[in-house]
Order: C-alpha cells, then sequence, then structure tokens
C-alpha cells in the first residue's frame, strides 16, 4: 500500500471541471488571452490598481479643499475635468476615489469569501443536518434583493465606509457558499477522496489538501465577478446619502452631489458615473472571460 504522501503527489485530475497544477493553470493562460474582451477588462483592472496606488502622488490640487472662486468651471489645461459645486478639481478626486472604491470592493468580497468559502465547504463536506441548517440561513439571506439588504444593514450600523464593506460583504455570503457547496458536493464524491479517507486522513487533511485546491477556480470566477457588483451597491449606497460622506471623493457620493447640476453643469456627474461605468465593465469582461477559460464548456 502506498503511502499518504506518494497518493497526495500521485493523484491527478479527477474531473474535467476540476484545474490542478501549472499546467491547469497555463491552459487557462492561453485561452483568457484569446478573449479580447477579457484582455480590455484585464488591462483596465491593472491600470485602476495602478491609478489607485500611484495616482495621488502625481496630482496638483487638494481633493478636499473647497475654493469657491472656482466652483463649477468646465474642462480646462488647469482643471482636466473641470470643478465641483465647490470649486474642487473633478479629477484629482477622481483619482483619490479610485483607491477608496476599490478598497470596498475588493475589502468587502475578502469578507464574503471568508465566512460564506468555509460555510459552503462544510455544508457541501459533512451534508445532512449540518447542510441543511447552513442552507436554511443561506436561503433567508438570499431572500431579499441585495440592495435592500445592504441598505438594512447600513441604516442600523450608521453611513460610513467600513460599515459599506460589512454591508457588501453580507449581501456576498450566499454566492460564494452555494458555489462552494455544490463544487465540493461534486469533489467529495470522486473515488480518490475515498482512497484518501480510507488511508486513514482527518477531515480537515481531506478538506485543506483535497477539496479546497479543487474548488479554488470557481470561488476565484466568483470572486471577480462579486467586485463588480459590489463596487456597483457600493456607489448605490453613497449615491443614496448611506455610504460614504462627504467631503470624501467617493465615486457614488461625487455623482450625488453632482445630479443637481446636470442640465447646467453636466460634467460634474458625468465623470463619476462614468468612472463607475469603466470600473464595473473592467470586472465584468474579465471575470466572464475568465469563467470562459476555466470551463470552455459554459460558452455553450
Amino acid at each position: 500500500m502506498r503511502s499518504m504522501t506518494n497518493l497526495d503527489n500521485t493523484v491527478s485530475t479527477p474531473d474535467s471541471q476540476v484545474i490542478q497544477g501549472s499546467s491547469g493553470w497555463g491552459m487557462i493562460y492561453k485561452r483568457l488571452r484569446k478573449n479580447k474582451a477579457a484582455l480590455i477588462g484585464g488591462y483596465l483592472i491593472l491600470l485602476l490598481i495602478i491609478v489607485a496606488i500611484l495616482g495621488p502622488l502625481f496630482t496638483v490640487h487638494d481633493p478636499l479643499r473647497v475654493d469657491y472662486s472656482t466652483r463649477l468651471l468646465s474642462p480646462s489645461g488647469e482643471y482636466w475635468l473641470g470643478t465641483d459645486h465647490n470649486g474642487r478639481d473633478i479629477f484629482t478626486r477622481l483619482i483619490h476615489g479610485t483607491s477608496i472604491t476599490l478598497y470596498i470592493g475588493f475589502l468587502s468580497v475578502l469578507v464574503g469569501l471568508i465566512i460564506g468559502l468555509p460555510l459552503g465547504i462544510l455544508s457541501g463536506y459533512y451534508g445532512k443536518a449540518l447542510d441543511s441548517f447552513i442552507m436554511r440561513c443561506i436561503d433567508v439571506l438570499l431572500a431579499f434583493p441585495g440592495i435592500l439588504l445592504a441598505i438594512a444593514l447600513v441604516s442600523v450600523l450608521g453611513g460610513s465606509i467600513n460599515n459599506v464593506i460589512i454591508a457588501v460583504g453580507v449581501f456576498s455570503i450566499p454566492g460564494f457558499a452555494r458555489i462552494a457547496r455544490g463544487s465540493t458536493m461534486a469533489v467529495r464524491k470522486l473515488e480518490y477522496i475515498d482512497a484518501v479517507r480510507a488511508l486513514g486522513a482527518s477531515d480537515l487533511r481531506i478538506i485543506g489538501l483535497h477539496i479546497l485546491p479543487n474548488i479554488v477556480s470557481p470561488i476565484i470566477v466568483q470572486a471577480t465577478i462579486r467586485i463588480a457588483i459590489a463596487i456597483l451597491i457600493a456607489s448605490g449606497l453613497s449615491f443614496l446619502g448611506l455610504g460614504a460622506q462627504p467631503p470624501t471623493p467617493e465615486w457614488g457620493a461625487m455623482l450625488s452631489q453632482g445630479r443637481s447640476y446636470m442640465f447646467d453643469h453636466p460634467h460634474v456627474a458625468l465623470y463619476p458615473g462614468l468612472a463607475i461605468v469603466t470600473a464595473v465593465l473592467a470586472f465584468n469582461l474579465f471575470g466572464d472571460g475568465l469563467r470562459d477559460a476555466i470551463d470552455p464548456q459554459s460558452k455553450g
């Protein structure tokens, strides 16, 4: 009988949907390179990350400085995207707002992932009563529309960036839990899992070394798409006055402040809106392309 180490090293891909090892990820990368829409989304995401990290270092104007002598100016050489109703440079505020938007998007999805992934794995691996209990709790969260659930949580917790992250994170839990549960149930039924269990491997070892690596691909896809949803919901909450509070240069808050000047000075609301659309579109394009690269049959 082979030892546990030998069995762990010789277990290969047992299912067409399970991608494991460097060769599998290399194949995914080759498929992804052929998808022009996904590449555009990936480049836009990379650009957003660079702008969030390095952009504030190169801005000239203070994003919070109020100067009524320069209020509502049209785009010019000094103010590339014009100024808002308080005389603040819109371009500078958009640059600084990029880091806030990505911070909310990534961290809120991370919260949902940290909570939803273990719940889904435990539910799919053990099944029976534990599965029923966890899934009924997930069904309760799914019973509320996402934006309404987020509004309810932020209303209770109060309007702030951290509370928005918590609200959007809670909204993201069901998606991760359901995907992790389904993938875990599929991998748990494979023969090599029974072989590892027969050799005396503990449940923790099986989940950590065999279940989790084989379900990471759909989780990554879900996380990418969820970031786009998180950005959209967070911007919506700020637009309603429940998220980031003025004078924070958050895109949704900027869009809300600019709606009063839509007809006379449309640039005040136009550019924050375009920024939100660009970020959401980038993550959606990249997420869809990543899903097609991992599972080409999903296109059909």
